[in-house]
């Protein structure tokens, strides 16, 4: 966490529902408050929940956001590291020392080819490479970024209305205190 050049990140992905509400508590002598479950409605065109990945930085405590146009998948997985290690090369980072967990798109073969391609490149063209720390299994407490996700959904709740997904999108964004950035998207598949 000391070098200069190097960047620690913790690295998750969640999903935002529009339709769920996070676990509250309060204090007050008035009524309490109370949080419905939201009903969708099967005509809303909008999805019950979207995708967002992001890193909390170690060096900064800042957050780094994408949203997802769809759920997470390998694809995805390297157009978010894509941007991530642009963004840190940027700013003359040479090293993102990645904390993340097995889910199926981080250990899959098309990420770790991606990884091996990709630091080829620094190492022959410089940037910034990506060093993956994978956390054992079954232990999302290691994982610095997951209270972050829950004080967030906390936070961006509404009590008596249903955001739509661009709403609830731009207060993710405000409550980290991030730029909005465009959504990522599944290439298309050629036939």
């Amino acid at each position: 966490m000391g070098h200069p050049d190097w960047v620690l990140g913790f690295q998750d992905e969640v999903w935002w529902s529009r339709l769920a509400q996070p676990n509250l508590q309060t204090w007050t002598d008035a009524k309490p408050l109370r949080l419905l479950q939201n009903e969708p409605d099967r005509h809303d065109p909008e999805p019950k929940a979207v995708a967002c990945y992001g890193l909390l930085r170690a060096d900064t405590q800042g957050m780094l956001l994408r949203f997802v146009d769809g759920r997470p998948v390998s694809a995805v997985t390297t157009r978010f590291l894509a941007w991530l290690t642009d963004r840190l090369a940027a700013e003359g980072k040479t090293a993102l020392l990645l904390v993340w967990d097995n889910a199926s798109w981080h250990i899959s073969q098309a990420v770790c080819a991606w990884l091996k391609a990709h630091n080829r490149c620094v190492k022959r063209d410089g940037g910034c490479r990506v060093v993956v720390c994978r956390l054992p299994t079954k232990s999302p407490w290691l994982n610095r970024i997951e209270p972050k996700w829950v004080h967030g959904k906390r936070a961006v709740s509404e009590a008596d209305r249903l955001l739509s997904a661009d709403e609830l999108e731009a207060r993710v964004y405000a409550y980290y205190g991030c730029e909005q950035e465009a959504p990522l998207v599944m290439p298309k598949k050629v036939a």
